[in-house]
């Protein structure tokens, strides 16, 4: 047996509502095409990357991420942690290209196919493969075993079990199923590393099957990265300490609708950033009678990304001698701050484009949260 759907309240249903209706809202944005869009999928791509591992301890800033989902080699992180970004990449793509294929299946196959690619870099990590022995969660802060998941022998069953739930609850809604696909599997913690983040890509798969917005818009894995405390806290109160899948899973439901509504408004504020950004760089390209590719890096600046030649070359598709051209000009104009030699060189957004960064930010409205009490909620055990 495994956890179930808990029933929903009223005030899981309204919730379930405001999220569904922001993201048809939102659908009918993107469907649209527009310049900023392959801008803001990248950076929130990026940023679902860094929130998931974050959680686990590999820390790495935002635009090395999103160098991972271009191939390109990081600025800043060490190479175990870069390792570790690389296999997550792998995993996403493949989250990316099976959303919407009609004859992909999620089972214990697929399951075990995203577990070797997030891990293959690591072969005593046995990536694809079921642990053999015990396994315990451990909270470092305070030097306890938090969790000890099922027996070894029963974890083939209970995989089975998660993907047959995968296959025939159609009837609950998506946001609730990816709920209850990263809970179980990441309480019968299946492999012997990489459990956490398996289960957040599994939910990031699940809800892209049944929704109408693409993975880049509808993870929570930002959110959950930025919010790792109550993260835990939440698994700590479902799970008691041990696999005891009748206990009742809805404070962890509400915790994930609160997630979804939380990041859905964070992205549309995104989206209308991301207008109002593009529409300010058109104006200064122009006056500086720049080309227009130059936009897209003038756009990754102004969100405080390290801008590199390469990276800009295969951005705008452009050869080497212009990029360096287009780079020293941005530089001359003071869009751009050149910082390091000639092979690590990279460049800094300017005066004129960190002051539209901060314009931004003073301009965002505040964030509602759909569920005022469950905070406090979350710290009721420890008091």
């Amino acid at each position: 047996m495994i956890y179930t759907s808990p029933p929903l309240t009223a005030e899981d249903r309204s919730v379930l509502a405001e999220i569904h209706e922001m993201r048809r809202r939102l659908a009918g944005i993107l469907r649209a095409p527009r310049r900023w869009q392959g801008g803001l999928r990248r950076t929130m791509l990026a940023r679902a990357i860094r929130g998931s591992n974050s959680i686990e301890g590999y820390l790495v800033e935002e635009d090395d991420a999103a160098a991972a989902l271009d191939d390109e080699q990081p600025l800043s992180a060490d190479q175990r942690t870069w390792a570790e970004i690389r296999g997550y990449r792998q995993a996403l793509g493949y989250v990316l290209q099976m959303a919407g294929d009609p004859h992909f299946a999620i089972d214990t196959t697929s399951i075990r196919s995203m577990h070797y690619m997030m891990l293959a870099h690591d072969l005593s990590k046995s990536p694809g493969q079921y642990r053999t022995g015990p396994i315990y969660v451990h909270d470092e802060k305070r030097d306890l075993v938090v969790y000890e998941g099922p027996e070894s022998g029963r974890v083939p069953a209970l995989m089975e079990e998660l993907a047959t739930s995968l296959q025939s609850d159609m009837d609950v809604d998506p946001l609730i199923r990816g709920a209850m696909a990263h809970l179980n599997l990441v309480m019968i913690h299946p492999f012997r590393d990489g459990n956490g983040r398996m289960a957040r890509a599994l939910q990031t798969l699940t809800i892209s099957r049944q929704t109408i917005l693409e993975p880049a818009f509808s993870s929570v894995e930002e959110w959950l990265g930025h919010n790792t405390d109550d993260y835990y806290q939440v698994l700590a109160m479902t799970g008691q300490g041990s696999w005891r899948p009748r206990a009742d899973a809805h404070i962890w439901a509400a915790f994930n609708l609160r997630a979804h509504h939380m990041q859905a408004q964070t992205t549309a504020r995104r989206v209308v950033e991301a207008s109002e950004i593009w529409a300010e760089l058109d104006t200064v390209v122009a006056a500086n009678q720049l080309p227009d590719r130059v936009s897209g890096i003038l756009y990754e600046a102004v969100l405080g990304y390290r801008i590199r030649r390469s990276s800009y070359m295969k951005l705008a598709e452009i050869e080497k001698h212009t990029a360096t051209r287009d780079l020293g000009r941005l530089s001359d104009l003071g869009l751009l701050h050149p910082r390091g030699e000639t092979r690590g060189r990279y460049y800094l957004a300017g005066d004129p484009l960190r002051e539209l960064r901060e314009e931004c930010r003073n301009r965002r409205p505040a964030l509602t949260d759909p569920y005022p009490w469950l905070r406090a909620r979350l710290v009721e055990p420890a008091s």
